[in-house]
């Protein structure tokens, strides 16, 4: 397979090869952690991922602290994941096993902010001054603002229909791995939350806290994308 091709969502989150890995947001993750050896291994681990992405010419996103690395991977290029990221997360992999690195996939996940607008293209100028953010796709829509450098989470706005007073505007979006959202949506259910709807389920359950303020578990699946 070309290192251009792009693999489905389903094929990646089936591939016995990436068992460490979970797809969440259209890119590649996992965290490993670091146990006794802490921060020293981290950075041997780090060092080494480094030196393969040198060789691959693909490089990952790390996130090195004390107990834990996270990594992240997508081709930016062409905004989508393809077989370079495939092969360099299986690099990864085995990197993690000659260190003794256990996987923690349910600890991944991505936060974004979801605002409810009238008019995107009126608000969005205000939220990207104040929060420092670009659009998501360079000379793209307004509908999608991020982080530059990645530290923080993603603002995308909601088309209203019509205003709503009844409840908050803002919600937060949590993106988990597809074999953790269950679990996450019955913890919080636990957790004195209710059930909004599961109508869109397993691409998002709409959850709300005790006073009515609504979180989104969402998932990679049924997306519309052919591949769950």
């Amino acid at each position: 397979m070309s290192t251009d091709e792009h693999p489905t969502q389903h094929e990646l989150s089936q591939d016995p090869d990436l068992r460490d890995w979970r797809v969440v947001l259209n890119k590649l993750h996992t965290r490993y952690a670091t146990g006794k050896g802490g921060f020293a291994t981290g950075a041997e681990f780090a060092s080494r991922i480094a030196a393969t992405a040198d060789e691959l010419d693909h490089h990952p996103d790390i996130d090195l602290r004390y107990p834990h690395v996270t990594i992240t991977t997508v081709s930016h290029d062409v905004g989508t994941l393809t077989e370079r990221d495939r092969r360099l997360a299986k690099a990864i992999s085995a990197i993690a096993a000659e260190l003794g690195l256990e996987a923690q996939q349910d600890q991944v996940s991505a936060l974004e902010i979801g605002l409810d607008v009238m008019v995107a293209e009126d608000v969005a100028p205000f939220w990207r001054a104040v929060l420092g953010y670009e659009p998501e796709e360079e000379g793209g829509e307004a509908d999608c603002l991020v982080d530059p450098g990645t530290r923080h989470a993603g603002l995308w706005f909601q088309q209203m229909e019509e205003p709503r007073t009844e409840r908050n505007r803002f919600h937060l979006d949590i993106t988990v791995p597809h074999d953790v959202a269950k679990d996450r949506v019955e913890k919080a259910l636990a957790a004195g939350g209710r059930l909004v709807t599961d109508e869109f389920a397993p691409s998002w359950w709409v959850l709300a806290d005790a006073e009515g303020n609504e979180v989104c578990v969402c998932t990679w699946q049924g997306r519309g994308q052919g591949d769950d």
